[in-house]
């Protein structure tokens, strides 16, 4: 159940990242995505992934404020 988890959270997570151009939104959903993928990476016991996807998570949170702020700035 925990590897369909994982499974499901990175597709999610990559699908998103796919359509980050298509809005800011996706921008945002990339950021959930990330907090899924750190989840499964902690509670599969690989802290570096959880840790390194908290990373992505607080990166595309800043991105999609910098693009709430100047909705005409490119991605």
């Amino acid at each position: 159940m925990l590897t369909l988890f994982g499974a499901c959270a990175v597709t999610f997570m990559m699908l998103m990242y796919a359509l980050e151009s298509r809005g800011s939104q996706f921008v945002l959903f990339f950021g959930f995505g990330c907090l899924l993928s750190s989840a499964y990476g902690f509670l599969a016991g690989a802290w570096p992934f959880g840790v390194v996807e908290v990373i992505w998570a607080v990166v595309a949170f800043a991105r999609y404020r910098g693009l709430q702020r100047s909705p005409s700035a490119a991605i």
